[in-house]
């Protein structure tokens, strides 16, 4: 269980991950378990699990891959690419999805709203991708020190998710960050140069990314 004195150490927990029950997901204690390397899963049995998985699945920005076919469609510019424009609809999004092999989604509406109060906070943020008017791919998550948690990606469109995550590890790459905590391992994030790392490596790393000044949102597409 989660008390007044945080997270038991996810350093001990089986590798499953799972780390604590309880709790709720005030904006605070989301970050004290991202800052931790603990990251929220609820399930249809559990509304409240708490998860540091070993190994991880980590992006080093530097080690973005890039398709043949990827980089034909960014260099055709089909998709219009924002930061922080649609963060409630973008989760949303996330939230309703239909993914293979999966049944339901673990975006409960509280932990949407707690990302939502997140964003609004600064520290949640959103990658859109757009055709004309219309919201067609995205991802969001959360931004602490040199890390970016992402926590969600969704697409209607071929390529669209992925045209906004190449977009934010390219920013994050210009910023210096040091890494991108994907959670868990799916073919997805491979292809795009993720890895997983043993737990202990991955913690030791965000000990080292949440010591660095966060910066805060909204982000803009110009920033540099």
């Amino acid at each position: 269980m989660i008390d007044k004195t945080g997270f038991p150490d996810p350093r001990q927990a089986e590798d499953h991950g799972l780390v604590a029950i309880g709790g709720d997901y005030r904006p605070e204690l989301l970050v004290a378990a991202y800052a931790h390397g603990i990251f929220p899963w609820p399930n249809d049995n559990v509304s409240h699990a708490w998860f540091s998985p070993n190994p991880r699945m980590v992006l080093l920005p530097e080690e973005l891959h890039v398709s043949r076919s990827l980089a034909k469609t960014l260099r055709r510019g089909r998709f219009r690419v924002t930061y922080d424009t649609a963060f409630e609809q973008v989760s949303r999004c996330c939230a309703r999805i239909d993914r293979p092999g999966q049944d339901g989604t673990w975006i409960t509406e509280e932990l949407r709203a707690g990302f939502v109060e997140l964003h609004h906070l600064g520290l949640a943020h959103s990658v859109e991708t757009w055709r004309g008017d219309r919201l067609v791919g995205g991802l969001y998550g959360l931004s602490l020190g040199t890390m970016f948690c992402g926590e969600s990606m969704f697409h209607l469109e071929p390529d669209a998710s992925k045209v906004a995550f190449v977009a934010l590890v390219r920013r994050l790459r210009g910023w210096s960050f040091r890494l991108v905590d994907c959670q868990v391992h799916t073919g997805h994030l491979e292809q795009l140069g993720a890895h997983e790392w043993p737990r202990d490596r991955f913690l030791d790393e965000v000990e080292m990314a949440v010591q660095y000044p966060t910066r805060p949102g909204p982000w803009t597409e110009t920033e540099s």
